[in-house]
């Protein structure tokens, strides 16, 4: 019999794991969250669901409950919430160790975290996305997998420290890469200069990467240690200095990595 579930979080990870799992043929029963309107918009996604008003689970028909909230918020939910006697809880941090949980009123918690960057705007498929958890015994490890795996073709089991370097090397890998694309943008934009152009360099560059190895597949000055070019960039930048002060950090650890003595 499928597990009835209630979701504690109505961002951007509850926005796309609620539905799959419903999807899926679970039952995502109750949402909750501080901002009720965005709970309400969230149920309008799912079958059954209905918008909580408190976080007094106790009479609640459902025995998984997920936590999809910021991770600074989720102690103070486990220690909050009210649940029904057999009742897992479960977090979706990528960075928040499993013994978080531990002072919710269950012994039976775990993480179920989902490794992708997630916005409400974007669609994507979840069965391409990989799903690592962490339980604090069998029979909850049993569930969750049972939901990965009906959601993912990619499901492991991993530490509270594992999952940090996890969680770290993600942060390197999207949402630095994010920010140097941010930086790119603002210089394209600042000189009049179309970002788009910049668009066959970035899909060459993911794919190289991927293909070749991240290291294989490093171009440019710092690289091939072309100080000349790295000068003439940096007084380009001058008259931004933070942004200077990012290109000389980069470039020197590149130039580190590559021409070390």
């Amino acid at each position: 019999m499928p597990e009835n579930i209630s979701f504690i979080g109505s961002g951007n990870v509850a926005w796309h794991l609620a539905p799959a799992l419903d999807n899926a043929g679970f039952i995502v029963k109750e949402v909750f969250s501080r901002n009720h309107r965005h709970a309400a918009q969230l149920t309008e996604r799912l079958y059954q669901a209905e918008v909580k008003a408190t976080l007094d689970f106790s009479t609640s028909p459902s025995s998984v409950f997920i936590v999809a909230v910021h991770d600074d918020s989720i102690r103070e939910i486990a220690k909050e919430i009210i649940l029904p006697e057999k009742a897992m809880l479960v977090h979706t941090s990528g960075s928040v160790a499993l013994d978080e949980l531990q002072f919710a009123a269950t012994p039976d918690i775990g993480v179920f975290y989902p490794l992708q960057t997630f916005s409400k705007t974007k669609k994507i498929d979840f069965h391409q996305i990989p799903v690592f958890i962490e339980t604090s015994n069998t029979e909850t490890e049993d569930v969750l997998l049972r939901l990965g795996k009906a959601i993912s073709r990619y499901v492991k089991r991993i530490t509270s420290e594992e999952r940090k370097a996890l969680h770290v090397a993600a942060v390197f890998a999207s949402n630095f890469i994010n920010h140097m694309l941010t930086l790119s943008e603002l210089v394209m934009q600042k000189n009049s200069l179309n970002f788009e152009w910049l668009t066959p360099l970035i899909n060459e560059t993911i794919t190289k990467a991927l293909q070749m190895g991240p290291q294989a597949a490093q171009t440019g000055p710092a690289q091939r240690g072309d100080l000349v070019t790295l000068e003439k960039h940096m007084a380009f930048l001058q008259d931004d200095p933070r942004l200077a002060e990012i290109y000389q950090l980069i470039s020197q650890h590149i130039l580190d990595q590559y021409h070390e003595s």
